[in-house]
């Protein structure tokens, strides 16, 4: 459980001493402790055994509560054989990648070690969810969810929920995670998952009580490692209100896209007779249809669920497009300040550049890699962030990474985008194979400002949303689409671009942006942790003192 502390006071200056990365952050924001002890154990959400990864004893891990701003203090003991990572999704790390707990950015906590991850949340409000970032570790646990409450003077455009539930669901397999990382490591591809799971749970295993005519607050999470699914429940409607830390148009929906890495919050009201009810989450896009179930029980319910689970749609694209098309801003409502969400014009703004990045599938030395602009990632020795700090060189070289489609053959390299800081910028996400793609980009939300099917051309930007478009950090790119986002790199740092499929991360559809800026303020990026890892050629290195 985490320790609650408002900051202030001796106790507030003896952090800034200690833990805190300068003495500003300690004027009023409350800090949360956490202490988290990371382990293999076992569990059987598909009936078999396998090797678990748990934190705290628990399976997914615990939630994260917090408010806007809050500082969140996470010791985290590495109790596993292996390096591991925590990073966290969605959470922006303002001015503070060095915290972000990918390796591009974060040293892995030594197996037997520990580590303090100093977080804050600045600035935030909503969904959002942890994972192992590192060796494949995502398949076998170590997630669970993040929710941001606004603070209490600030309006929320809907009365507090009866209850507030996190809802985990992702694609899942029977074997561990140590053999689908050797079955990459020897260059190929993934086989089809083996099931589907609710909370941990396989078929039949979760079960959420409600009461008859109360609301209630479900935030999805995608936690899986591939499939886009479908979230639904039997005889209910849900009303969309938050995605990814953006208040949305309340928007009834019968069942919900959700795409790999992707988080909503959504409204259920138990409007419905007291009876018991199928949850269902379903593969979409696949040949064969992955499915599993839950209950949604009524506390006065007269019996057990009856008739088929409810179907929902399978390989349809247009059906998912016109959703995510209809998934739009509520321009009146506040976010995490009091000044409404639509204050902010960005489809006023001029583009200072256009990034067009195409993912493609191949083999390099006979082995299955993926890549961007023909390039594909591969992790060096030292993370990024801590090489640029001491300029240790040979580690990387910004514009490794070309910012348009090359049209060459895979090749593999570091990947390094260079980008100016307070630019205003436009990534176009071009997806030429027939998958569908998902990307996130750490540090930063983004406007989703238009998605259509072909190739993306100038003329494309006639379709663009420039009023209303969701702001969140994880977008789907349909099979031989493209997707474009507009985004404000207002935040200094080293931050991953990644696609989640987490098969083809691994094997190099990945890269990071560099967003620089030769000014040396607090204002503009925190130094260096004092308790930062160093590894690799960032060895023998000082931090800072004390």
């Amino acid at each position: 459980m985490p320790l609650n502390l408002a900051g202030g006071g001796a106790l507030c200056a003896l952090l800034c001493v200690t833990v805190s990365l300068f003495a500003s952050v300690c004027a009023e924001d409350p800090y949360r402790f956490f202490t988290w002890n990371v382990t293999y154990g076992d569990i059987y959400p598909l009936g078999v055994r396998q090797q678990g990864i748990l934190i705290n004893g628990q399976f997914p891990g615990p939630d994260i509560h917090s408010v806007t701003n809050d500082n969140l203090i996470i010791n985290v003991y590495n109790s596993l054989n292996d390096p591991f990572l925590i990073s966290w999704s969605g959470i922006q790390q303002r001015r503070n990648s060095y915290e972000d707990g990918v390796f591009g950015t974060t040293c892995p906590i030594p197996p037997g070690k520990n580590f303090t991850y100093i977080l804050q949340v600045k600035d935030q409000i909503g969904s959002f969810y942890y994972f192992p970032s590192l060796a494949f570790h995502k398949a076998a646990g170590g997630f669970g969810g993040i929710r941001i409450l606004s603070r209490p003077r600030i309006p929320v455009p809907f009365p507090d929920p009866a209850g507030d539930y996190t809802i985990l669901i992702g694609d899942w397999y029977k074997s561990n995670h140590t053999t689908l990382k050797a079955h990459l490591d020897r260059g190929k591809r993934l086989p089809f998952p083996d099931g589907i799971l609710i909370n941990g749970r396989g078929p039949n295993g979760y079960t959420l009580t409600v009461e008859q005519g109360k609301t209630y607050r479900l935030r999805i999470s995608n936690v899986g490692l591939q499939n886009s699914l479908n979230f639904r429940i039997q005889n209910h409607k849900l009303k969309l209100v938050e995605v990814e830390g953006t208040h949305t148009l309340q928007t009834t929906y019968s069942s919900l896209d959700v795409h790999v890495g992707q988080s909503y919050s959504v409204l259920l009201t138990a409007d419905q007779p007291g009876e018991d009810y199928y949850i269902v989450v379903s593969s979409r896009f696949t040949s064969q249809v992955l499915t599993t179930t839950g209950y949604l029980h009524y506390t006065n319910s007269a019996g057990r669920v009856t008739g088929p689970p409810p179907g929902g749609p399978t390989i349809q694209i247009d059906w998912s497009l016109n959703q995510a098309r209809s998934i739009r801003t509520n321009l009146t409502a506040s976010g995490p300040r009091p000044n409404p969400q639509g204050s902010y014009h960005y489809g006023l703004i001029n583009l200072t550049k256009t990034y067009v990045l195409a993912n493609s599938a191949g083999q390099v030395n006979g082995k299955q890699r993926y890549g961007v602009n023909s390039v594909s990632f591969v992790a060096p020795d030292t993370p990024l962030k801590l090489a640029d700090f001491f300029k240790i060189g040979g580690v990387f070289r910004v514009g490794s990474i070309s910012d348009r489609p090359t049209g060459g053959g895979l090749y593999t390299d570091t990947s390094v985008l260079g980008a100016d800081y307070r630019a205003f910028v436009e990534f176009v996400f071009q997806n030429n194979e027939d998958i569908v793609q998902s990307w996130h980009f750490d540090g930063y939300s983004f406007f989703v400002v238009g998605m259509d099917g072909g190739q993306w051309t100038p003329a494309s930007r006639n379709s663009y949303n420039l009023r209303d478009a969701v702001s969140r950090s994880t977008t789907q790119v349909y099979p031989k689409s493209w997707t474009a986002i507009h985004v404000a790199l207002d935040n200094v740092g080293m931050w991953n671009l990644r696609s989640e499929f987490w098969a083809r991360q691994y094997l190099g559809q990945q890269l990071y942006v560099r967003v620089y800026t030769d000014s040396s303020s607090l204002r503009d990026e925190y130094p260096i942790p004092k308790n930062a890892l160093l590894c690799g050629r960032a060895s023998g290195h000082h931090t800072r003192p004390l």
